[in-house]
């Protein structure tokens, strides 16, 4: 089967079923998306479909159908993306586990909506579980990546 992830095509020799998760860390080597719970509750696994956000531990490699962003395709060490650099000027990560998920799940989400409210953003954010609880960290930084994509 052929998945293009993260802008290069590649062939993987896999069983239909298998998570896209785990085609992605085991056979490629992208480590980025992390395996939290298995069923798509905690959004540790979150990467990007043809700029949506999915979970890749509950995605079967054969459906997948469209390009493939992980966290090390969204932004260069040159050219961050306006989410990740937020990310850091606010110090979200903590035990930084989930960081990668969050990160996907805010991108996709802004470009979604460009103009979040805060009810907004907790709402599409509430899928993506942190035990270290930086839930206000990461709200503020959703809010400084929207103005940044916006030009504010």
């Amino acid at each position: 089967m052929k998945l293009t992830v993260n802008g290069t095509e590649h062939e993987v020799d896999v069983e239909d079923d298998m998570p896209l998760l785990w085609v992605l860390r085991d056979e490629l080597g992208i480590t980025g998306p992390k395996y939290g719970c298995g069923i798509a509750q905690c959004g540790a696994c979150t990467v990007h479909v043809d700029g949506i956000s999915v979970r890749s531990c509950q995605l079967a490699a054969a459906d997948v159908d469209g390009e493939v962003t992980t966290i090390e395709g969204l932004g260069t060490p040159q050219a961050l993306h306006a989410v990740q650099a937020a990310w850091i000027e606010h110090q979200v990560a903590q035990c930084g586990y989930c960081q990668s998920g969050q990160i996907m799940q805010a991108a996709s989400f802004l470009d979604l909506n460009p103009e979040p409210d805060d009810a907004q953003i907790d709402a599409a954010m509430s899928g993506n579980l942190c035990r270290c609880g930086s839930y206000p960290r990461i709200r503020a930084a959703v809010k400084t990546a929207a103005s940044r994509l916006q030009g504010v």
